[in-house]
Order: C-alpha cells, then sequence, then structure tokens
C-alpha cells in the first residue's frame, strides 16, 4: 500500500468469516470496487484488512457484502486484551468441536487400519450424519456465502467432497450395499477441522510480537494537576505536561526526565537487554518499564505521535503490506478453486466411464479435498508476519515487505560517518600534554561553549578550576586566566601567530596548549569509531563503502581502523544521494546506514535506506528498516532477518506448489482415498504454518 497522504485516511479492519486465500482475494476485489476506497490489502493469515480511502465510505457494508463481518482492529491494551479474549473462545470452542468430532469418526475409522468388526451400517451412518452436521454446518455456510456472492473458496470445495461422499454412502445404505464409505465423509471433515484449529493456533502465535507491544501501553498515567496528582489516560496528557511514574510502573509518554534516577528496562522497544540508568536530561520512551526509582517525566509526545505507537504503526503497516510474490499468489487463489470444480467434473466423468460410479464419486471428492489452497495462502503472511515480530522484538523494524524482496540482492552497504559509523561526540583520542596543563586547558574551557571544549573537559578526570577574564578568539580558540596564568588553546593558527610550535595531528583536530607563553603540548580531537563497529563490519558479509563530508584525512583514518578499503570523503549533504544513485547506476544494489538530516536523500536513494534510531525524524521516516537502539551489529542483522524471512517465503510457496501440483494428478488418477486426500491436505498447512514460526526463535 503506498504512502498515505493528507488527503487520506487509513483504517484497519479485523475480518470474521474469512477461511481461505480465496476468501481474502475476494474481499479485496470487493472493497476496492466500493467508492472512496482508494486501495485495499486483506490478510488472511492476520484476519485483518487494511484500507486507504478518502470520504467516508461505509466498509463494514463493504465487508458484508461480500459475506464477511468487519469490527475495528484494536487500537489500545483494551480493545487488545478483548480480541484476545474472543479469539481464545473461540479456540477452545473449536478445541470441543474438533473433541467430538474425533470420538463420532474414530469408530468409523479403527477398523480401517485395525482387525476389529466395522459397526453395522445404520450406526455407521448415525455417527457420520453427527459429524457432517455438526463439523459440516461451518463449511456449508461457508460455501452458501460464498456462492451467494458469485465465488468459490476451500468450503465450496469441502462441503461437495464430503456430501459426495456422505449421500453416496446413505443411497449404498438404503439399497442395501455394503460397500460403505461414511468414514471418509467423517475423517475428512475431521482432519480438515484439525488443520484449521492448528492453523489459527499457529497464526496467532505469528503475531505474538504485536500483541507483547500493544501490551506494554499503559492505561493510565500520573499526571501532576496543580497540588496534586491525577489519573488520566496517557493520550489525554499534553506536550509540556509532567507525569510520574512510580517503581515497576511502565513510562505512559515519550518525554524527559527532569527528577529523579532509575534504571528503566527498554528491552521491548530497543531489544536492548540490560536496564539503562536514567538521570535528570535523559530520554525516556513511553512503553519502558521502570525500575527502582520514582521519576518525573516532562511529555515530549503521546498518542499516535509516541515512540510505541510509530513502532506499533510500522509492524502493522509491514505487516498488512504484501510483497510482489504474494501478489502472483493472489491472483492463482482468484482462479484456482475454480478451476479445481472443473477438473473434479472431469475426473467424475472420466471414471464413470471405466469404473463403477462409485468409485467415480469418491475419486472426484479426492479431488475436491486435495485440492483446498490453504497452505499457498497462508505461505507469504505467514512468513512476513513471524519475520517482522522477531526482527521488531529485536529492535529492527521494517516499514514493509517490499524490503524483504530488495535485501536478498543487497552487495554493498553505504555507512555515513559521524553519528553512524562513530559515536557522534568528539572526544580527546590522542593526548600529548602533562597533566597540570591538561587541568589548567579545562579550566579555561570552562568558559567556552564551542564543542570541542566539552572533549577537553571530558579527558580531564578530576574538577577542573574556574577561569577569569576568559576571551574568545574567533576561529583561533580562546584565551583565559586559571589561578593566576594565562592560558591559551586553540588551533595551529593561534599558536603560529604566537610564534609557537603548532604541528597537526592527521586525521584529527588539533588543539594546542600553551601557559604563560611557554607551549606545553597539543591533544587531538577526533570523533571515535562505535566499539561494535569493526564487528558489525566484518558480519555484513558485503562490500561496505564510508561517505563523509568530513575531512579526507579524519575519513581515511577512520576506513583504516576498521579495514574499509572504498572511502568518498568531504562529500556535501546535498551530494550525498548523487554518490549513492552513482553506484546504483553502475548495477549494485546498495544499502545506505544514515542518522541524521542530511542523510535522508541517500537513504531514499539507495535500493535499501537503514535509518539508526538515534538519529533524526527525517532519517527515521524516509528509512525502510529503522534500528531501535544505536548498535551497528543490527545493520547486519536486519540484512539477515530479511533474507531468512523472504527464504522462508521461498520454502513455503514451493512445498505449497508441490503438493497442489503432485496431490491433484495423484487424485484424478485414483490413488488418494478422500480421508488419505483429507489428512494430506491438512497437514500441508500446518507444515507451511510450522516453517514460518521458526522464524519466531531467530535473534541477532
Amino acid at each position: 500500500m503506498d504512502a498515505v497522504t493528507d488527503s487520506q485516511q487509513l483504517a484497519r479492519l479485523r475480518i470474521e468469516g474469512m477461511t481461505c486465500a480465496a476468501c481474502s482475494a475476494r474481499l479485496e476485489r470487493v472493497l476496492g470496487r466500493t467508492d472512496g476506497v482508494l486501495s485495499a490489502q486483506v490478510d488472511f493469515a492476520s484476519e485483518t484488512a487494511t484500507v486507504a480511502f478518502q470520504g467516508a465510505p461505509d466498509l463494514p457494508a463493504a465487508v458484508r457484502k461480500a459475506g464477511f463481518e468487519a469490527h475495528p482492529a484494536a487500537s489500545d491494551a483494551q480493545q487488545r486484551a478483548e480480541e484476545d479474549a474472543r479469539q481464545a473462545r473461540t479456540l477452545r470452542r473449536d478445541l470441543a468441536l474438533l473433541g467430538l468430532s474425533v470420538a463420532l469418526t474414530l469408530p468409523l475409522v479403527v477398523p480401517m487400519v485395525l482387525p476389529v468388526p466395522m459397526a453395522p451400517g445404520w450406526l455407521q451412518a448415525a455417527l457420520a450424519t453427527g459429524v457432517q452436521g455438526l463439523v459440516g454446518a461451518r463449511f456449508y455456510r461457508g460455501a452458501f456465502t460464498a456462492l451467494r456472492h458469485g465465488s468459490a473458496n476451500m468450503d465450496v470445495l469441502v462441503a461437495l467432497g464430503t456430501t459426495a461422499a456422505w449421500g453416496l454412502s446413505s443411497y449404498l445404505l438404503a439399497t442395501g450395499d455394503a460397500h460403505l464409505y461414511f468414514e471418509a465423509s467423517a475423517s475428512v471433515l475431521t482432519l480438515v477441522l484439525l488443520g484449521k484449529h492448528l492453523e489459527a493456533r499457529a497464526r496467532r502465535a505469528t503475531t505474538d510480537a504485536l500483541r507483547a507491544l500493544t501490551a506494554l501501553r499503559p492505561e493510565r498515567a500520573r499526571l501532576e494537576r496543580g497540588d496534586g496528582v491525577v489519573e488520566v489516560p496517557p493520550e489525554s496528557v499534553a506536550a509540556g505536561q509532567i507525569v510520574q511514574v512510580l517503581p515497576g510502573e511502565r513510562v505512559p509518554v515519550d518525554g524527559e526526565v527532569v527528577e529523579g534516577h532509575s534504571p528503566v528496562d527498554e528491552s521491548l522497544l530497543t531489544g536492548e537487554s540490560m536496564p539503562v540508568e536514567k538521570a535528570p536530561g535523559s530520554a525516556v520512551t513511553g512503553g519502558s518499564l521502570n525500575g527502582s526509582g520514582r521519576l518525573r517525566v516532562k511529555t515530549s509526545r503521546t498518542g499516535s505521535a509516541s515512540s510505541l505507537a510509530r513502532i506499533i504503526a510500522l509492524v502493522q503497516h509491514a505487516q498488512s503490506r504484501k510483497p510482489a510474490i504474494q501478489a502472483a499468489v493472489d491472483r492463482v487463489s482468484g482462479v484456482f478453486v475454480p478451476s479445481v470444480l472443473v477438473i473434479a467434473l472431469l475426473t467424475l466423468v472420466g471414471w464413470s466411464l471405466v469404473a463403477p460410479w462409485d468409485q467415480a464419486i469418491l475419486r472426484s471428492v479426492a479431488v475436491l479435498v486435495i485440492a483446498c489452497p490453504c497452505a499457498l495462502g497462508l505461505a507469504t503472511p505467514a512468513a512476513l508476519i513471524a519475520g517482522t515480530g522477531a526482527a521488531a522484538r529485536a529492535g529492527i523494524l521494517i516499514r514493509d515487505a517490499d524490503v524483504l524482496e530488495r535485501a536478498e540482492g543487497i552487495d554493498v552497504v553505504v555507512f555515513d560517518k559521524t553519528g553512524t559509523l562513530t559515536q557522534g561526540q568528539p572526544r580527546v583520542l590522542e593526548r600529548e600534554l602533562p597533566e597540570d596543563a591538561l587541568r589548567l586547558a579545562a579550566g579555561a574551557q570552562k568558559a567556552s561553549e564551542h564543542p570541542l571544549a566539552q572533549a577537553i573537559l571530558d579527558a580531564y578526570p578530576g574538577e577542573a578550576p574556574s577561569p577569569i577574564d576568559a576571551k574568545a578568539l574567533p576561529g583561533r580558540g580562546l584565551q583565559a586566566s586559571v589561578e593566576g596564568q594565562e592560558v591559551l588553546v586553540g588551533s595551529p593558527r593561534l599558536m603560529r601567530e604566537r610564534g609557537l610550535p603548532h604541528d597537526a595531528m592527521p586525521g584529527l583536530t588539533t588543539v594546542h596548549v600553551s601557559v604563560d607563553g611557554a607551549y606545553k603540548g597539543r591533544l587531538g580531537i577526533g570523533d571515535s569509531a562505535r566499539p561494535e563497529a569493526r564487528e558489525a563490519l566484518d558480519a555484513l558479509g558485503v562490500d561496505a563503502v564510508l561517505l563523509t563530508g568530513d575531512s579526507a584525512d579524519a575519513a581515511q583514518k577512520l576506513a583504516e581502523g576498521l579495514g574499509l578499503t572504498e572511502v568518498y570523503a568531504e562529500v556535501l549533504p546535498q551530494d550525498k544521494a548523487a554518490h549513492v544513485e552513482g553506484l546504483v547506476a553502475e548495477g549494485r544494489q546498495v544499502a545506505m546506514v544514515g542518522d541524521g538530516v542530511n542523510d535522508a536523500p541517500a537513504l531514499a536513494a539507495a535500493t535499501m535506506g537503514i535509518a539508526m534510531g538515534g538519529g533524526s525524524d527525517v532519517a527515521v521516516h524516509t528509512a525502510d528498516i529503522t534500528l531501535m537502539r544505536d548498535d551497528l551489529r543490527l545493520v547486519p542483522a536486519a540484512l539477515e532477518i530479511a533474507r531468512a524471512t523472504r527464504r522462508t517465503i521461498r520454502q513455503n510457496l514451493f512445498w505449497a506448489f508441490i503438493y497442489n501440483s503432485v496431490g491433484i494428478p495423484l487424485a484424478v488418477a485414483g490413488l488418494l482415498s478422500p480421508a488419505v486426500a483429507g489428512g494430506a491436505m491438512a497437514l500441508s498447512s500446518v507444515s507451511v504454518l510450522l516453517n514460518a514460526l521458526r522464524l519466531r526463535r531467530w535473534s541477532p
């Protein structure tokens, strides 16, 4: 689905009544033809529809027109809890019905595999009729709804097949024939119901990550109002207001700590396993879990603008998007069931010419049962939901399914320097200065607001003295009196003007220090590489490129330390995108990793954009993948999970297509009984889901 503009609105609906991929394809067509609807995507695996629209179309009415029921998708923790309870009730009800169906079917099936006498015909009929009436009712309802709306789905196949087997057996019983096939209709319905139950449980498991995220939303916020504290819904808190967070509570809003110290667990938001210590000035994110201290937090963002809401929206968006391969599968599914009905009819006619008509009916029933396209419909969405959910738990947000298509071909990763490969904070990296001179230099820097001043202050471990008569020397440095001594801290140019040594340190910003006219030494200031940068680059498995606006010396020094050989330095912000486009024009598949506003055009120009989570909002909104914590090791991890998800989709589709490609000819040839066909159909859906669920065990 394309990005939603200001004039468009987006609705997510929970859909009831879908039984296979053909249902979702039909609903998409109906919604797409509804006035005011710009686009619609229906996900059978998560039972949701995502609709972009203008105006006020009656979406529930359109869904009912297609034969289903629509309800607003859960948007907060309470609604999610209610939906979870509803799903749990449905699972329990289906499990009870499955138990009854098994109990009625076993007396029919056991004599087929064990040397025990077969029940009399009248008892077989009673048992099979109970299964046909109790279990078959749901398939009859689904089939009737589909046919009433001019289409066919899995329910049509199951209803036709089992009714034919049951009807044939009833006729043979009435005419005194001893060859009955009640076990075929009963076992098919029981196996299909078993498959649907296992499928529902597995589908629920694939959405665990999203449920875990929505469960992070606290229902109340302790808002300071006047001289007291009142409890209000978090969405009613305005920016700038103060909320209190007690020990053990979840932070209700995004904001900044103004009072208190406490470790905060952000693991479900960022994937970081260790609690992060928070103090006044620290940023906190709504949904994180406060530790042992009491915090007062000044609100910055709430509601849909909060980090948690945006994370949930990104995950929902990714899981509702369909990669190109799924669009092709949906088109196939739309014509699959009618094609199977034709094949079953031809099978019936063909076998009736060369075999008894009861055998012809059973073989056409096997065709109807084996051809149910559940596995095809589940192959892509199940893997997509499991993969994006696993990524979200690790702190990797995949914006949409198209990323999976692009990730597989990535052969070069371009990194910004400052704030991406480096920590984004100037530090003293080299020191040729005595401790006493460093102490005086740090004291002089107390009077400066220059970015390099903090680096010098941080380099001195103790409390530096305060300066007097400090005087800024624009473009050159600072002069101050510290403990009665004249201290000069400045650039090589300042030293040259004073006739003092002024050699620069290659690749670093050099700061020289003199005291009372005597040269004391120099400091090399730079932005140090992230401690995990080398490990992340080694794990990439593809070429890495450094692209930066910094000087060639600084870029080369960093590149040598990290083992990078391809470096583009002194690149203006507006030219970064051109460099990326140049690589793409060479036929390379480029992933761009950045964090700043100036990186946004390059992120958009790349085959895939990856934004560091601590970067600017512009970069995060432009990127295809957002890393929720500033850990470069998540870059190769993001490529890994995207490729693993894509690989799982291909595996699922392969086995689903193979299953139908092999199963239907076998059924046409009379080599599959309806009971075996039903078991194989159920097994195919479950195997696809279990393969997808392997992704839930992935971790970076």
